[in-house]
């Protein structure tokens, strides 16, 4: 699913890479004189790094005129690209198989890289270099695999050195959907680790090539090229040319000047060993003993083992280093494809619940988009059976708008912002039946509430979860009055920052134990992460805090305005549905009463005057605020960040706000 800017990047990736390896396929196997096993390794190295792999072809291999391949692959540079080439499209198949295959299979990411490398090493060294390059090498297979074992090992370690960073990193990282092979950035971190191991193994490929200890790129011709069929004759010609030019230059006087006929000669008598070996195959094109497999490297036995000592050393470097910083031992199946908020702090021992807990939500959960003008806090009609009143409450993944043109993926109950308020009267009998639409495992929690135990909420502690799909009914009678809310508490910290909580008014049944006003206001705060086009649920932590704050689902200017007139009242319900922060909620225009908290209402004498409450998360305050001027008088939290809409204000702030206006 394309939800992130880097997924747009990766299609039209792919897409270049697909179209520069159908060109790489086509041209090899049609036009480019090369054995068949260089041909394929262009194709997978193209396949798997895309228009990196054409540039390299077009630079470094493909005949750039009629009978001029040899000519052109010379340079020691490009022999280095071929080196390169035998291993990475081999070692990357294999390391691509078996990072698709653990993956699958849920092993933890430490086990994941050695199986990688074994599988790279292996598939380089037994299939791409000992088996398909055998009819050049001559011998037999398992000789092969003796002399094929040392340069692999030493080009495999430099490989993996360079790509083992990058897959423990970026897979680990923000975005761990990298860790999934059915998720597109799998296959983008697996290509760029391709790339940089690539890159990471050219030296020391170049340094094999020129101590001979591998082969570069080379010119094959016959059956399917454009190019002229060889002289079957021409092996044998050119030993015998060879052999000839070395003749006459033993016959050169000591010291005379060299012509450029001389000069040839004597460049001829150089090439005379290497064609000897060309000549020296049986009709079959099978190497005879000493054949062109064997060929004899210049490097000693010192530099080689310090060669091998030091690519092992970059080796564990690369696969340890990252690992200081990310817990290997975790897999696919325990981060489940989270991506991680900017800024949080993962390290060797995070958990893997820590990561799915601070996620973003995933936008294929989303069921359902709300217009844009949606208000929660919805009053829930109740149906009544035998005098219960019975409650209908279901959890869904919505998006929801905060703002016009700011939208969150949230978690809601009867897809609202806030949930449904629930509405009774002390004494009654009330049914809540929960069914749960989330992709993950919920209870609700009646904040406040004197009802038995195993009607509280708290997850594994008075019920089992509530599974997704899964119903579960809550039943009780109410025994207070007063402002309550409902929430969630299961994976509360992240569920109840996501948007799952609803104002519950439980009246008294005694008119008279109630403070009355003209008008009253419900008003429910939260706190909001939106990043990058994707929701988190806001923590106070590294990476969590919000940058969005709204009352009753919205943000100012979207909240709502109460019209009231000079000398009416208004009960302002306050609840801190949040789970962040305190908010000092303040009221312009004078002082309000402070009349209940938490529910109970305060006798006449304890109730007092003030124009701010600090509504911390759980709390609740009943204030009455008399219209004394007319005006458009502020309803707002008195942290300023909080009345701002990602650090922006907009028609005087954002955030935390809303207007009672009053008329004349």
């Amino acid at each position: 699913m394309l939800i992130r800017p880097i997924d747009y990047f990766l299609v039209a990736w792919f897409a270049l890479a697909a179209l520069s390896t159908a060109y790489v396929a086509y041209d090899q196997f049609k036009n480019n004189p090369e054995p068949l096993v260089m041909k394929w390794g262009f194709v997978l190295i193209t396949l798997y790094m895309g228009p990196l792999g054409l540039l390299m072809y077009v630079m470094a291999d493909k005949e750039p005129s009629e009978g001029a391949h040899e000519e052109f692959i010379k340079p020691l540079w490009k022999q280095g690209i071929g080196s390169t080439i035998h291993c990475v499209a081999g070692d990357a198949t294999g390391i691509i198989f078996a990072a698709t295959i653990t993956a699958l299979l849920g092993l933890p990411m430490w086990l994941d890289v050695i199986i990688e490398y074994l599988a790279g090493f292996l598939f380089g060294l037994l299939i791409f270099q000992s088996l398909f390059m055998k009819s050049m090498m001559g011998g037999s297979y398992f000789e092969n695999v003796r002399k094929s074992f040392m340069p692999e090992f030493i080009s495999m370690n430099t490989m993996m050195a360079g790509m083992a960073p990058i897959m423990i990193l970026l897979m680990m990282g923000r975005d761990m959907r990298a860790m999934d092979p059915t998720e597109l950035v799998f296959w983008g971190v697996m290509s760029l680790g391709v790339a940089i191991g690539f890159f990471v193994a050219y030296p020391v490929n170049l340094w094999m090539v020129a101590k001979k200890m591998k082969h570069g790129l080379m010119t094959e011709r016959g059956g399917g090229s454009r190019m002229a069929p060889a002289d079957k004759n021409a092996p044998e010609n050119a030993v015998r040319s060879a052999v000839q030019a070395r003749e006459n230059a033993k016959l050169l006087p000591q010291g005379a000047p060299m012509t450029m006929d001389h000069a040839a000669m004597q460049e001829d008598s150089k090439t005379t060993e290497s064609m000897d070996h060309a000549a020296m195959k049986d009709g079959n094109g099978d190497a005879k003993e000493g054949g062109h497999g064997d060929m004899r490297s210049d490097v000693t036995t010192p530099q080689l083992a310090t060669v091998a000592l030091i690519t092992f050393l970059m080796l564990a470097a690369g696969m340890v280093l990252p690992s200081l910083s990310v817990n290997m031992s975790l897999s696919v199946r325990d981060v489940g494809g989270s991506i991680i908020p900017p800024g949080m702090i993962m390290t060797y021992d995070t958990p893997g619940a820590a990561m799915r807990d601070m996620a973003a939500v995933k936008p294929r959960d989303i069921a359902y988009t709300a217009p844009p003008d949606a208000k929660g806090d919805a009053l829930l009609q109740p149906r009544i059976e035998n005098g219960v009143k019975i409650f209908d409450l279901e959890t869904s993944v919505i998006r929801w708008s905060i703002l016009p043109g700011v939208q969150v993926d949230a978690y809601t109950f009867n897809q609202q912002i806030p949930g449904p308020r629930i509405r009774v009267t002390e004494g009654d009998r009330v049914r809540i039946n929960v069914k749960n639409r989330l992709p993950e495992s919920t209870t609700v929690h009646w904040h406040g509430l004197i009802l038995p135990n195993e009607m509280d909420g708290p997850a594994q502690i008075t019920q089992a979860p509530i599974q997704p799909g899964g119903t579960f009914t809550y039943e009780f009678t109410t025994e207070q009055s007063g402002t309550y809310f409902y929430h969630s508490h299961d994976h509360i910290d992240r569920q109840q920052g996501l948007g799952l909580y609803g104002a519950l008014i439980i009246d008294p049944k005694e008119k008279t134990k109630e403070p009355v006003a003209d008008t009253e206001y419900t008003i429910q705060l939260q706190e909001w992460l939106q990043r990058e086009g994707l929701t988190y649920p806001s923590m106070p932590m590294e990476g969590g805090m919000p940058n969005y704050f709204t009352i009753n689902g919205k943000a100012y200017p979207a909240t709502d305005t109460v019209k009231l007139k000079v000398g009416q009242t208004i009960k302002l319900r306050f609840i801190g549905s949040n789970s962040n922060f305190i908010h000092p909620m303040h009221v312009h225009g004078g002082p309000f009463t402070v009349v209940a908290r938490d529910g109970e209402v305060l006798a006449e004498q304890a109730r007092f005057k003030a124009d701010t409450v600090n509504v911390g998360p759980g709390q609740r305050y009943d204030v009455i605020w008399k219209a004394l001027r007319p005006g458009k008088w502020l309803v707002h939290c008195h942290i300023a960040h909080h009345t701002t809409n990602n650090n922006t204000e907009e028609k005087g702030g954002g955030g935390l706000m809303m207007i009672l206006d009053v008329a004349p």
